[in-house]
């Protein structure tokens, strides 16, 4: 009699109820194929209950207690107990966790899970989060930072305008500024960091790069000359994504010198050369070429003000942003000096304000739209107070940017913005200030309603731009998979084709040099006693890696250790680089393909440290698994002892 399916959801409380209940367990993260736990009590663990529940395939109960489900289906299993205990995948479970989460809670992670598992990477998006893994952890500092920076800037603009007295005020302004460029003067610092703990660089090292855009310690007398030009550098020329740049050529060049370096002088040598080599990079080749970018942009700006109207407002307010990311907006300084010289105000100045308000625009479309994505709502909610005083950073770095598309849609926004101003003309600001609400009591000549109708307008362009062109996709399909009921069984990664009308023959191959082995001599019982399916493994001469047959690259898993395949015909071939390597967090492995990719026998779909491999005691196995043996009518070895890559080792005929 089959076994009746079993949801997710009582899929996790099943394997929770046999492993001696959530009290039992200490906690929980997955591989590939299997739920792994860490058990208080392994007597209290029954082997045989596991077992005998529906959709689990077998039990190993080793130092973990690891029950296999298979592909595609894992990580749902997974994400569904650590819903059901309350706590993130691998975090503790307190001994008092119980299983009354509520059931929305536990489809919410399971289905956020599921389709984070979905998303195909690419550089752009590997990019993308790597910034936001950067500037997220300053969130707080920004939001804090920035309000009180924000607030300094209202209090400033009063007295410039006369609002309110400066003998009284400009000590308390002071002060809040003392604590505000605790974060801001220092921001490429922190970014330098940030940068080196996402890139697996030295973080102190990473500080020291960041610091270096500062040329703290420069003779003013006799600065250091832009190559390009022969102008003086600026202090903070490359701004942050000149830092960001040099930190990510600082981890390349530390991970090669980590590998030639004697270990006796590693410590010496290693951060002295990667200092002298990155930093003199920074100081001579990218600073200089923001140097020479700012020169440009200078003559542009010269060009667009001269235009003059609604052109120039939109090109000045779309453009502003990217030029504070590159740190290129100080070039401005000098115009708005002159402009305030010459006429007693800079109508540049609101103009570039529209940019702010673009980012307010598209943060409030965010919000709207991602109202469900808690954590990007909790961002948003710290950032907007700080984004509509004229503070940018919160909204730029910890939601925009990382975004991608928004950060288009928000400069979009502040083209509008700016266009409204210029159109309307003679809107001036009295003196250097912040932008946003923050700039109105600078606004010259009593035209400070012109300048709200810019900022509305700013708003507006960037919240219905965002809200209909700027809502990244696969974002959306997370929060609208929350709303989704849990099917009643689900599938693995792929969908099997309808069965042929005749079987066919699919040749297998050696997936590197080596030699090949029955599955049955693996090391991990989960394989050898093929409790995922038949196949075999390659002991590998080297860590070149190859697609053991032609189809579909259907499942990356996040640590790199383990690659799904789907054969035109629908049989499931699974790639496990390694015997429990999940625990190596990926550094091994370097994929080379993407999922959605088509692949050949002859696609190099992976390099493998296979030093670092046997460094951290792992068996090297390169194990080619079919997972879906329900398809398969017979499967025959045909090789074994040394092969290389292209040769045929199995013959199996599905269905």
């Amino acid at each position: 009699m089959a076994k009746e399916e079993l949801t997710v959801t009582q899929l996790a409380e099943k394997i929770f109820q046999e492993s001696g209940g959530i009290e039992n367990v200490a906690s929980v993260t997955h591989c590939m194929t299997r739920v792994r736990m860490t058990v208080r009590d392994h007597n209290k663990v029954s082997k045989q209950g596991l077992q005998n529940i529906p959709g689990v395939l077998g039990v190993v109960d080793d130092e973990q207690l690891q029950v296999i489900i298979g592909p595609g289906k894992v990580n749902k299993v997974a994400n569904a107990m650590a819903a059901q205990a309350g706590v993130d995948l691998g975090q503790e479970i307190p001994v008092a966790a119980t299983s009354g989460k509520e059931a929305v809670n536990a489809k919410a992670a399971e289905m956020k899970a599921a389709q984070k598992a979905k998303q195909k990477q690419s550089p752009i998006k590997s990019l993308l989060k790597d910034i936001s893994n950067i500037f997220v952890p300053m969130i707080p500092a920004f939001v804090g930072a920035g309000l009180v920076a924000g607030i300094a800037s209202v209090m400033t603009n009063l007295i410039t305008a006369g609002k309110i007295d400066g003998d009284t005020w400009n000590y308390y302004v002071m002060i809040l500024n003392i604590l505000k460029n605790g974060m801001f003067s220092y921001l490429v610092i922190f970014t330098g960091v940030n940068a080196a703990q996402v890139f697996k660089a030295n973080p102190t090292l990473g500080g020291v790069i960041g610091s270096v855009v500062l040329l703290t310690g420069m003779n003013p007398e006799a600065p250091i000359t832009n190559l390009f030009t022969g102008d003086p550098l600026a202090a903070g020329q490359g701004g942050i994504i000149g830092v960001i740049f040099a930190v990510w050529l600082l981890a390349k060049l530390e991970t090669v010198l980590h590998r030639v370096i004697p270990e006796a002088i590693d410590i010496i040598v290693t951060p002295t050369l990667c200092l002298l080599a990155i930093g003199l990079a920074e100081i001579f080749l990218i600073m200089p070429l923001a140097g020479f970018i700012s020169d440009s942009l200078v003559g542009s700006i010269n060009w667009v003000l001269n235009v003059g109207g609604a052109f120039s407002g939109f090109v000045l307010g779309a453009t502003f942003l990217p030029m504070v990311m590159f740190g290129l907006h100080q070039i401005l300084t000098p115009i708005h000096i002159q402009m305030i010289e010459a006429t007693g105000s800079t109508q540049l100045l609101p103009i570039l304000a529209m940019a702010g308000a673009g980012q307010v625009g598209a943060a409030l479309a965010l919000w709207i739209r991602l109202r469900k994505d808690k954590e990007l709502s909790e961002m948003i909610k710290g950032a907007l107070p700080v984004g509509i005083l004229g503070i940018g950073e919160p909204l730029i770095y910890g939601v925009t940017l990382p975004l991608g598309r928004p950060f288009i849609t928000a400069c979009i926004g502040g083209g509008i913005g700016g266009a409204v101003i210029g159109a309307l003309s003679n809107i001036g600001a009295t003196a250097i200030g912040p932008s946003g609400v923050a700039l109105i009591p600078l606004i010259a000549n009593g035209h400070w309603l012109g300048y709200v109708f810019g900022l509305l307008a700013g708003y507006a362009g960037g919240f219905v731009a965002t809200y209909f062109f700027g809502i990244p996709k696969d974002r959306l399909a997370a929060v609208n998979a929350v709303d989704e009921e849990v099917p009643a069984a689900t599938s693995t990664v792929a969908t099997t084709p309808a069965t042929s009308a005749a079987p066919e023959t699919i040749e297998l191959y050696a997936v590197a040099e080596g030699t090949v082995h029955a599955i049955t001599e693996s090391k991990d019982p989960v394989f050898s006693q093929k409790m995922m399916g038949d196949g075999y493994y390659v002991a590998p001469a080297n860590g070149k890696i190859y697609a053991p047959a032609a189809g579909t690259v259907t499942t990356i898993f996040p640590t790199k250790h383990a690659i799904g395949i789907t054969t035109p015909n629908g049989l499931e071939i699974l790639l496990h680089m390694g015997v429990d390597t999940v625990e190596l967090q990926g550094k091994p492995f370097n994929i080379l393909v993407q999922e959605g990719q088509q692949v050949t026998a002859a696609t190099q779909v992976a390099e493998v440290d296979l030093a670092e491999l046997a460094a951290s005691n792992k068996a090297t196995d390169m194990l080619v698994v079919l997972t879906n043996m329900e398809q398969v009518i017979s499967e025959t070895m045909t090789a074994k002892g040394t092969v290389t890559s292209a040769s045929p080792v199995m013959t199996v005929q599905v269905k």
